[in-house]
């Protein structure tokens, strides 16, 4: 059977043996908005858990609109552009208007990429700046959450007249689900909150993981920070397996986020009877496989329905490479895994984006992977932990060889953005 999965801008067509196929795991069927622009011009004027968009709007002196970085497929023209519109016919002036760019902790967004994103009317007419993690005097302090996370917001967004927030919703490795309140922790946070938050205290919590909402520390302190920090607003799209709009969210940061959670997780929940030996799986393909980094998210994904001792098999263009400096250097001063989990656990430790590395970890806790990519040398892929392959299909072979011929397999497309479990 011919399989194509998301991988990079274009995907990565395979060949797998359809007697070990147990599931291909995808979306389940939803029709795509008819209207995507009528449907997010309702959700403006008739939010949920706050009056209209514009009738907030009305006697702000200024709006800090708030987006996500290029990591993330939000439909940023259609909304901006309904926002933007609203926000002017409320009275706010263009040049009070800023569009934030949530970097959290990932590097600047580039005028190419925001192109991209925006489009070209927005980049020119608009004010769009990014924010800066490790910037900490471009942050303000809001104090400690109960759990004693120090709170630093960036300043612009802790100023503004009119708090707006974007996003999508999705499949979370750690916070359950995207959107709602993570365009504001991790996305316009300061390392000082970051690294407090996604310490191994709440990452270690069985259920700080993909689907889980309730009892999720991560969760529940980047809401209560976001709360901390003031949002007026939100808008949120669900998107299907080809990025169109399924669903536009809009008003009360939770109760919207809520509503729009309810809905993800119908559609993108996907089930195999029992664990399998093998899953083959992707990380989305662009712009979420672009650095190792991200694409570990693709493993994680798949780390429900894998058994123990099983394998992954992850395609992943990496055409960025393997992440920031920081993160290359976890590699290269830590041996092995458990050497790196007996260092954060210590407490003594810490390399930004550490936390990615510890989620690696959990995988590794588990199953074997296999990582094939163009993207990286097979040298470079060995050194991350992981094992290279030069096609899915030649790592499939092998894993028959150890499984025997009769072993199990199941294959996610669409990576994290399918929620995949036993059941």
């Amino acid at each position: 059977m011919e399989v194509t999965l998301d991988y990079g801008r274009t995907g990565l067509k395979v060949r797998l043996p359809e007697r070990n196929v147990v599931k291909t795991l995808r979306y389940k069927e939803a029709p795509p908005l008819e209207d995507p622009e009528k449907a997010l011009r309702q959700v403006l004027e008739n939010p949920t858990g706050t009056p209209p968009l514009a009738q907030l709007a009305r006697g702000r002196k200024n709006a800090c609109v708030v987006i996500c970085d290029v990591t993330r497929p939000v439909p940023n023209r259609l909304i901006l552009g309904q926002v933007l519109s609203t926000l002017e016919e409320a009275g706010i002036p263009r040049q009070q208007i800023l569009i934030l760019v949530a970097t959290g902790l990932h590097r600047e967004t580039t005028r190419q990429e925001l192109l991209e994103m925006v489009g070209p009317e927005i980049l020119q007419n608009y004010r769009i700046e990014n924010h800066h993690g490790t910037r900490l005097e471009e942050h303000t302090y809001l104090g400690d959450s109960p759990r004693g996370v120090p709170i630093w917001i960036d300043t612009r967004y802790v100023q503004a007249d009119l708090k707006i927030t974007t996003g999508l919703i999705e499949p979370h490795l750690m916070a359950g689900y995207s959107g709602g309140r993570k365009v504001i922790c991790p996305g316009l946070a300061a390392l000082e909150t970051v690294k407090a938050w996604h310490s191994p205290r709440f990452l270690e919590h069985p259920k700080a993981d993909c689907g889980h909402l309730e009892g999720n520390p991560v969760h529940e302190e980047n809401t209560w920070i976001a709360q901390r920090a003031g949002c007026d607003f939100i808008v949120n799209a669900v998107m299907d397996d080809q990025r169109r709009p399924l669903q536009f969210v809009a008003g009360d940061m939770i109760r919207a986020f809520e509503q729009g959670v309810r809905f993800v997780a119908q559609v993108v929940r996907d089930t195999v009877p029992e664990p399998v030996d093998v899953v083959v799986t992707s990380s989305a393909g662009y712009p979420l496989d672009t650095t190792f980094y991200q694409a570990i998210k693709g493993l994680t994904g798949a780390l429900p329905i894998v058994k123990q001792g099983g394998t992954i098999i992850l395609a992943a263009s990496l055409s960025e490479g393997v992440g920031s400096a920081e993160f290359q250097r976890l590699f290269q001063e830590n041996p092995s895994l458990e050497v790196f989990m007996e260092r954060i656990l210590g407490r003594d430790y810490f390399v930004l984006d550490q936390w990615q590395l510890e989620e690696l970890a959990k995988v590794r806790r588990k199953a074997r992977v296999k990582v094939v990519s163009d993207g990286l040398p097979a040298e470079t892929i060995q050194s991350l932990f992981v094992e290279a392959a030069p096609s899915v299909e030649a790592a499939l072979e092998d894993c028959l060889q150890q499984y025997g011929p009769e072993a199990t397999v199941a294959v996610i497309p669409k990576g994290p953005y399918v929620l995949a479990q036993v059941g």
